[in-house]
């Protein structure tokens, strides 16, 4: 009991925080890309998104990795963060759209499960959730969000490169601008090394 409550409070805390930030961003941004990664960093946030492993909704593990060779958008949100609830109904419909091109939303949420759950089954989330730890907020940094501030996605071509960031509320028309052409590239394969008999 304590333990949840210690949980809680930790949440509410980094909530206020990710709000503040949010608030502070706001005018700014709206939803609009950030500067662009450089090469390597877009490697190794790409790299750390691939490499984790998060519980789904239904409690089963899933690793980001099983979605590569996809145009894959990974959306870092809160139910308790308005602009996140706002964004997604958008993302359920572009999901709809441009599934069979091979473009996957993830959501992960850094929030609690019951909550995450509950919001998903009441909007029918058509695509992956996963629910995110404390330790998710390093993730976020990783992916290139320096302000810690929600809702962030990320744009991940298919050759597992981050190619655009977007921090706080996606607006749709610039999103489904960026991904479009992503979807018409083919996977760049390298051709396999092969042992040449002596």
């Amino acid at each position: 009991m304590m333990a949840k409550l210690k949980q809680l409070l930790i949440y509410a805390g980094l909530a206020m925080l990710a709000i503040t930030a949010g608030f502070m961003l706001r005018s700014q941004l709206m939803g609009g890309s950030q500067s662009a990664l450089s090469a390597e960093a877009s490697q190794q946030g790409a790299k750390a998104i691939f490499e984790t492993q998060l519980p789904n909704v239904e409690g089963e593990i899933q690793t980001i990795s099983q979605w590569s060779g996809n145009v894959v958008v990974v959306n870092f949100w809160a139910t308790w963060c308005t602009p996140c609830r706002e964004e997604i109904p958008e993302f359920i419909e572009a999901q709809k759209k441009f599934r069979d091109q091979g473009l996957i939303f993830v959501g992960i949420a850094i929030d609690q499960e019951d909550k995450v759950k509950m919001f998903s089954k009441e909007v029918g989330i058509n695509y992956p959730v996963l629910i995110g730890s404390l330790s998710t907020w390093s993730l976020l940094e990783a992916a290139g969000n320096r302000h810690s501030a929600l809702p962030y996605t990320v744009v991940i071509n298919r050759s597992g490169e981050i190619v655009e960031t977007f921090l706080g509320r996606v607006n749709l028309n610039k999103l489904e601008k960026r991904v479009i052409p992503l979807l018409k590239e083919q996977l760049q394969t390298q051709t396999p090394y092969t042992i040449q008999p002596s």
